[in-house]
């Protein structure tokens, strides 16, 4: 299966071009700065993705069977900073895959977010419930959705995912290569007590991806998402616990508005029933991590 794959260099989409590759299917890596390192790539390709025109050639010269869209501006201070870029990346670009797609007859799986909702639900989120993002960010991610569903009616997914552990290519993205360079750099992160969440490895949500990528019987807006809900202040204690580091290298804080959603946890049925994957625990997700040490260590 030919696959046309973006934001190849990421968290998400380094895991989907590895387990794809695994899977025999031919994989074109679009990128942006960083070019992706998984072997067995058919295609890496550089490109601005904010440049339509030389996507569309790219697109038409390749023919794909399937798009995979994982590029989007995820850090929600940069999108606040730089709003038109933002819209580029986060809206426009699944926009024109999504009419790429239908003219190619391509199957587009779309990557959204848990930030489309604002956290105040006790229940965990149905993919039929009404969105209400609460920053830029996640406003930006509700519109790409409904330019995804809107440009391609026929063969389309939509996954929402939550935050994403990992070990990100460059060793400085995921969230626990992050808390650790903080603490070798002195500070003390604040992690908020108060904000809960439902935590999914990388590759597992790759997997998902995947199997939704060679099954065609399934289409529309699916979530997906780890078993367990912890807050952020638990996920850097079971982080710090796992390398062996003091648990008082963090500190516990509360939310001071509502800028932030509380709880964000995902229903997973119907998809989870359907799908040969499942969702794992956070201890799981902890085991495929690997620590990286700093450079002055």
């Amino acid at each position: 299966m030919k696959i046309l794959l973006t934001g190849s260099s990421g968290l998400l989409g380094h895991a989907y071009a590895q387990a794809a590759v695994r899977r025999g299917h031919s994989v074109t890596a679009l990128y942006n700065q960083n070019r992706p390192i998984a072997d067995g790539l058919t295609r890496t390709i550089q490109l601005d993705a904010s440049q339509p025109e030389e996507l569309t050639n790219i697109a038409i010269e390749l023919w794909p069977d399937v798009i995979v869209n994982c590029a989007a501006i995820t850090n929600a201070a940069s999108v606040e900073a730089d709003a038109k870029h933002a819209e580029r990346i986060n809206v426009a670009l699944p926009r024109l895959l999504a009419q790429l797609s239908t003219h190619l007859g391509a199957r587009l799986l779309h990557v959204s977010s848990d930030m489309v909702f604002n956290g105040q639900s006790e229940q965990p989120y149905r993919s039929t419930d009404m969105p209400a993002p609460t920053n830029l960010y996640g406003q930006t991610k509700l519109m790409a959705e409904r330019e995804v569903l809107e440009h391609n009616p026929e063969d389309p997914i939509v996954l929402r995912i939550p935050i994403l552990m990992g070990n990100s290519p460059g060793g400085q993205r995921s969230v626990h290569e992050k808390l650790i360079a903080a603490i070798h750099a002195g500070q003390k992160p604040k992690l908020f007590c108060d904000e809960m969440r439902q935590p999914c490895s990388a590759s597992n949500a790759a997997e998902v991806l995947l199997e939704l990528t060679e099954r065609r019987d399934l289409h529309g807006l699916f979530h997906w998402a780890g078993s367990e809900t912890l807050s952020r202040f638990e996920m850097g204690q079971r982080i710090l616990k796992h390398f062996g580091l003091p648990l008082d290298a963090i500190e516990s804080a509360c939310r001071e508005d509502d800028s932030r959603p509380a709880k964000l946890t995902f229903n997973l049925n119907p998809i989870v029933s359907k799908l040969k994957t499942k969702p794992i625990d956070f201890e799981a997700q902890l085991e495929e991590l690997t620590r990286i040490e700093p450079l002055n260590a």
